[in-house]
């Protein structure tokens, strides 16, 4: 298992945590995502083989940033 902290821009309230957390939650091999509008982060636990690539692409997908 693997900790990442991963920062994410364009989230304002509880309802884009949700909306982050749930998008990450759908990725196999992912065990707690907890995401923080305040701290522009995301939290997530995961098993080693998730590629940071694929967390990225999923918050994207949610319309939301990762900056470089």
């Amino acid at each position: 298992m693997t900790r990442k902290l991963v920062p994410v821009t364009g989230m304002s309230c509880s309802n884009c945590e949700q909306t982050v957390e749930s998008a990450l939650g759908r990725l196999d091999s992912v065990t707690r995502v907890e995401a923080d509008h305040e701290d522009n982060t995301v939290e997530i636990v995961v098993d080693d083989d998730v590629e940071d690539r694929d967390i990225r692409e999923t918050i994207e997908s949610a319309g939301y940033d990762v900056p470089a």
